[in-house]
């Protein structure tokens, strides 16, 4: 009998046993094993605050700002927490309507009662000192520091960029992006995003059950400060920007500048420009609505993007080549009677003496000279076929950086256009074209196309004797190192023993005393070498174009200009080349007759004239 009732103690103590362990090893396998309810308990008690950081600073190659930031503030909304208030007063302080409040109030709801969303974006600090002092009549509503781009000078829009507000895209293909963060859209700001955007930060509070703050978590054990993104230096000179910019007033068309020996942008201008202030906070959408309406297209960045014909100035590519393949040597010379005539065929060419050597056919730009030469290179017997000697002239030319992407760091250039072979056979059909159908590319015409950055680096190869460096704006980053490609010589195909002839041509096209052809752009004491070029223009009058660089030894400065239907390059190009160049080179300028001419240049106002008149 006593056997029978210890047994029934057993069972009894198992049968209460067993539901202790069951909850036992339920609690054990969720608050260690499981962190799904830890962290769904830890939602309800605990509030992430983003800490924004700031972006880094932008200077230029003379440590003058050129961007810093300035503070703004979200206005937060939790809906949960709002009582009756003043919208009247509220809208004022905000300068915004009642719709407004009531449309945004709804959206906070339906997205949550408790949890906080942006009510209004970007409030500047005169109306958030405004708004701290009554924001305790306001229930609901707090702020969350942000950090806005603040330009101290209105110059460089295309090359600084703009920031803006990510996307659903953006979130998507950069997943460590989230709702609400801003990113480098265009120029330096989207290139060098990384180094520039800093690292977020959070502050982590303890929240009620209708989340309102009720302090910092563990005194702030679990906080992360926000991590200042890293200040860079750009190469371009501000004062050289400014001053490129002023001349560019009114017209339509780019300068590039750079620095021969290390590849860095001294300048770069694409005009029209814009104030960069107008792509900046809550009006930048309406801004760019307009901006991007303009039929000027002030958003374009033409040093980069533009298609341009190279005209002129690429005659000195095609007179390297030719004595590089042994087509001519210095003394070679042509007899010119004004024009170059085959057949049915006449390329026209300036009045100058004849005949012309390979230095005195760049002076004087002699058209005759190169449609010579050009025709010899393609028909010389050692290449075979037209089609072999059209594929050494196409090689020869991509080896300064034209047809091809510079890849430098700006993004958005475009490649130019270098005509292949297989364009002609299309055209013609195979082997069954000749020179003379191509001999407009002999003075830069034709199918050939360059940007302005790709003819102010070309013209930096030949400054150099035969080599480049990668243009580049960046010219040194907080705590860290330019990309090392920069700081690599290209080398041309043209051996540096041919260069002499071509840059002594270009000496004399601006400092010849028995005149050349950009005498507008000498200036006493600098050895300005340069070239003028007017490239044809089927939509209107023609552009007029400069390449040039100084001193003609150890040369600082190398430059390209395009200025838009403002016809001979020695009258427009020629001298917004050499003023920047005496700027650069001197820091004042000395011919203020020449500079109140160009400024006062109006090819903007006077291309719409002729376009209402045409329409008319």
């Amino acid at each position: 009998m006593k056997d029978r009732y210890s047994n029934r103690q057993y069972i009894i103590g198992a049968i209460f046993l067993l539901p202790v362990m069951f909850f036992i090893v339920k609690l054990f396998f969720l608050q260690v094993i499981d962190p799904s309810y830890k962290l769904s308990a830890s939602s309800n008690v605990l509030r992430n605050v983003t800490q924004y950081p700031s972006r880094g600073l932008i200077y230029d190659r003379n440590g003058e700002l050129l961007v810093l930031n300035q503070p703004v503030y979200d206005l937060m909304v939790v809906p949960g927490q709002l009582a009756p208030f003043d919208t009247a007063e509220f809208a004022q302080i905000l300068e915004i309507d009642k719709d407004y409040i009531d449309s945004e109030i709804r959206k906070a709801r339906e997205y949550s009662m408790f949890r906080s969303s942006v009510f209004l974006k970007q409030i500047s600090s005169l109306t958030y000192a405004v708004l701290q002092e009554k924001l305790y009549k306001f229930p609901g509503f707090y702020v969350q520091p942000r950090t806005l781009r603040n330009y101290p000078r209105d110059i460089a829009a295309h090359v600084l960029g703009y920031v803006g507000e990510v996307n659903r895209r953006i979130i998507t293909e950069k997943p460590d992006y989230s709702q609400g963060d801003y990113i480098g859209i265009t120029g330096v700001e989207n290139t060098y995003e990384e180094e520039l955007r800093g690292e977020k930060g959070v502050n982590v509070f303890l929240v009620d059950v209708h989340n309102r703050i009720m302090g910092s978590y563990q005194d702030g054990r679990f906080d992360a400060p926000a991590v200042v993104g890293n200040n860079i230096t750009l190469s371009i000179d501000a004062v050289i920007q400014e001053y490129g910019e002023k001349l560019m007033q009114n017209k339509i068309g780019s300068i590039v500048a750079i620095e021969p020996a290390t590849g860095e942008i001294i300048s770069l201008v694409s005009a029209p420009s814009y104030h960069p202030e107008l792509l900046v906070g809550r009006a930048r959408t309406r801004n760019f609505s307009q901006l991007a309406g303009d039929t000027l297209n002030p958003l374009f960045n033409r040093a980069l993007m533009a298609h341009y014909p190279a005209g002129s100035a690429f005659k000195v590519i095609n007179g390297l080549i030719a004595l590089q393949e042994g087509i001519v040597d210095e003394y070679t010379d042509y007899i010119c009677p004004g024009h170059y005539t085959v057949g049915r065929l006449t390329v026209r060419c300036r009045y100058h003496s004849s005949p012309k050597a390979l230095s005195g056919a760049v002076q004087v730009s002699c058209n005759t000279y190169f449609c010579h030469i050009f025709r010899n290179l393609l028909d010389h017997p050692k290449y075979g076929s037209v089609t072999n000697g059209f594929n050494v002239w196409a090689d020869h030319v991509r080896s300064f950086g034209l047809g091809e992407r510079l890849d430098g760091d700006f993004p958005n250039e475009l490649r130019g256009n270098v005509p292949l072979a297989s364009y002609y056979d299309r055209f013609y059909g195979e082997n069954r074209w000749r020179s003379l159908q191509l001999v407009s590319l002999a003075i830069g015409q034709g199918e050939l196309s360059v940007t302005p950055i790709q003819m102010a680096n070309m013209t930096a190869a030949i400054a150099n004797r035969g080599y480049y460096f990668t243009p580049h704006i960046l010219k040194s980053i907080e705590n860290a190192e330019i990309d090392k490609a920069f700081r690599e010589k290209t080398m041309t195909s043209i051996d540096s023993v041919w260069f002499e002839p071509v840059i002594e041509g270009m000496f004399r096209a601006v400092n010849g005393p028995d005149g050349g052809t950009a005498r507008l752009a000498e200036v006493r004491g600098l050895d300005i070498c340069g070239k003028t070029g007017t490239a044809e223009n089927p939509h209107g009058d023609d552009h007029s174009v400069f390449i040039g660089f100084a001193p003609r030894d150890n040369p600082q400065i190398a430059i390209a200009v395009y200025a838009e239907n403002a016809g001979w390059g020695s009258t427009m190009a020629a001298p917004i080349a050499s003023l920047i160049i005496e700027k650069y080179l001197t820091g004042s300028v000395s011919r203020k007759w020449l500079e109140d001419r160009i400024l006062s240049a109006d090819f903007i106002n006077r291309v719409i004239a002729v376009s209402d008149e045409q329409e008319n």
